[in-house]
């Protein structure tokens, strides 16, 4: 297809990121590039640094990078580690299988446990593996709170008691990208030493932003960190950033976008939107299980507010599905990655959602499977509706 050449209507964005970018964003971004040094610019990055804290709910520094997500998990290691140190990963997924990648080629010293792509991270055999490490070579723990290809997510402030219950001093390393500004995520409660997250997904806006929150801890062990970095040192970023500048050209008008949005989740507030999200998920389990399908999380205390995986049945392409689903009806579904590519298909239902697009969602969904002769049941999309009727925020008794 060529590039704008989608059909009359809306074009239903439905892959769990990046997602829909809301008109009041695109509007924010669409002000003129200002000189980035000057006055103008010092008032919105000081708002803009102070607005990103409460949405990662922490007092301490956030760092905001011109990259994507993948950069920001390159901030996160080369700041706190040196080459050959030991990191204990989970392996929840693509994207945690991803992260351990980009540590190996660090020279990063990585232990992988888990491997089950439809369970989360066991706090419970992260806690026996750290009171083994008795010499403490283990310098950093490093997760994904919502594995964006399986639709799992790790109870984060679990595994911090895990790790203060082995009474050991690693770091703890959290991956956000799909759950920031989507599900609840609390930075300084958790006790989280860095959060990395992406512009793309929770906080709607297009790629091109990546974060590092950081804790005391993890400004420490940059100190004592040896690995090269140049565009990713934390410390020029946060001199810089503590008078409302950055220590190289930011991307000004992606900054504007971001105060947008941080203004829009504030005032919706957090806790409403997490519900929102949550609501929206409920709603879209209703319609899986009422087509007969499943759900790629086998855990339901682990099941995403951000995104559903669902598996088709033996013997059916999930990107042949998709594929209908995108010619038919101008629905665009996530893919499955690696060890489930061509197994599963994903719903996003993140970022800028409401009732009405999701049902619009689920009934192209529901059309699709029809047309690609998935074996299903009808009744997903009533299912949903009235799940959504009956919790409507406005409904009375």
């Amino acid at each position: 297809m060529r590039l704008n050449s989608h059909p009359s209507g809306r074009h239903f964005l439905q892959i769990p990121g990046p997602t829909n970018v809301p008109d009041r964003i695109l509007r924010a971004m669409d002000h003129p590039t200002i000189d980035h040094r000057g006055p103008e610019f010092n008032a919105l990055a000081r708002k803009v640094l102070r607005s990103v804290r409460q949405v990662f709910q922490t007092k301490q520094p956030v760092i905001v990078f011109p990259a994507s997500g993948t950069g920001a998990w390159e901030a996160a290691l080369v700041n706190t580690l040196s080459a050959g140190d030991l990191v204990l990963m989970w392996e929840t997924g693509h994207f945690a299988s991803l992260w351990k990648k980009m540590a190996d080629r660090l020279g990063i010293k990585s232990e992988f446990m888990g491997g089950d792509w439809r369970k989360p991270a066991d706090p419970a055999a992260i806690e026996k593996r750290l009171k083994e490490d008795k010499d403490h070579a283990i310098k950093a723990v490093c997760i994904v709170h919502n594995e964006t290809s399986t639709g799992v997510t790790s109870d984060i402030a679990a595994i911090r008691r895990a790790i203060d219950a082995a009474r050991h001093p690693a770091l703890l390393l959290v991956d956000t990208i799909s759950s920031l500004g989507s599900l609840d995520y609390r930075h300084d409660a958790w006790g989280v030493d860095v959060t990395v997250a992406g512009s793309q997904k929770g906080l709607m806006l297009p790629p091109g932003l990546s974060f590092n929150a950081v804790s005391e801890k993890a400004v420490a062990a940059s100190k004592a960190s040896t690995m090269p970095r140049a565009f990713w040192n934390w410390e020029e970023m946060l001199a810089a950033n503590a008078n409302g500048w950055f220590p190289y050209t930011p991307a000004t008008n992606l900054l504007y976008g971001l105060n947008e949005a941080c203004d829009m989740l504030l005032e919706e507030g957090l806790d409403a939107v997490f519900a929102r999200h949550q609501r929206h998920a409920e709603a879209t389990r209703a319609a899986v299980k009422a087509w007969g399908l499943e759900i790629l999380c086998s855990d339901p205390a682990a099941y995403s507010g951000a995104l559903t995986a669902i598996v088709l049945p033996e013997g059916h392409d999930a990107d042949a599905f998709r594929k209908i689903a995108l010619e038919n009806f101008n629905l665009s579904l996530g893919q499955g990655l690696s060890k489930v590519a061509g197994k599963v298909f994903r719903i996003g239902h993140l970022g800028d959602f409401n009732d009405l697009m999701l049902l619009g969602t689920l009934s192209g969904v529901e059309m699709a499977l029809g047309l690609a002769k998935v074996p299903h049941q009808a009744g997903g999309v009533q299912a949903a509706l009235t799940y959504l009727r009956d919790t409507a925020p406005g409904r009375r008794g």
